[in-house]
């Protein structure tokens, strides 16, 4: 099923809403906002929209986490979602997003201009990543060299830029140099979103995931 051609926002802040419209004409594309997750499921159609921008605290009984899980299931997980939040900011709430399958995560107040770029770039990323390949058509794991997927799994288990040099018995430079070049061919600006791309081109174990996400997400 292709993209219609729509931004969805389900946002309760009323400018976030008005960004996300600013975007989608900027871009050429429909919006539809909706204030929670009850009205916009109870509106919801068979049509893919190209991306979704979700609010984390959505008020109701549906959270932006949620809405996320079932916007994956009904449209298939590579539908970019951009996560926006306002109290959940600090890196491990960040981190957590995008391990459960966002595209990208921004705190409010939200920047128009930052905003457009964000949602520009995920949607050419959502087109070189489509059916589960890599830029160019090629393999996920083609895109990186032995060494730089091996530093991307370190990532994904949790070392700090130091342990990876330490157990590779490079330089910490090196290791930075390497994590550079993991970020351009993904296709990504950190290393927590690198590490997200990476889940969810299965570049990285089940148990390795797991284990980052039980410490990314808050107890309950």
């Amino acid at each position: 099923m292709g993209d219609c051609g729509t931004i969805v926002v389900v946002d309760a802040d009323d400018a976030t809403r008005q960004a996300a419209v600013y975007a989608a004409a900027r871009l050429g594309l429909q919006a539809r906002a909706f204030e929670n997750a009850e009205l916009f499921l109870e509106r919801i159609d068979d049509e893919r929209p190209a991306v979704a921008i979700l609010e984390v605290e959505l008020p109701g009984t549906v959270s932006g986490l949620e809405l996320l899980h079932e916007l994956h299931e009904r449209y298939g997980a590579d539908l970019p979602v951009v996560l926006v939040s306002e109290r959940r900011t600090a890196p491990l709430d960040r981190v957590a997003g995008l391990l459960l399958g966002a595209d990208d995560y921004l705190v409010k107040p939200l920047d128009r201009g930052e905003l457009l770029a964000r949602l520009r770039r995920s949607l050419r990323r959502a087109g070189a990543y489509a059916n589960g390949s890599g830029r160019n058509g090629a393999a996920p794991e083609a895109l990186l060299s032995p060494r730089e997927l091996e530093i991307l799994r370190l990532l994904a288990s949790g070392r700090t830029q130091a342990e990876i040099a330490r157990t590779l018995v490079i330089s910490s430079k090196t290791v930075a140099t390497h994590i550079q070049h993991v970020l351009a061919k993904l296709g990504v600006h950190s290393r927590a979103q690198a590490v997200a791309s990476a889940y969810r081109l299965g570049l990285v174990e089940q148990d390795v995931t797991a284990h980052v996400l039980a410490e990314a997400l808050p107890a309950s």
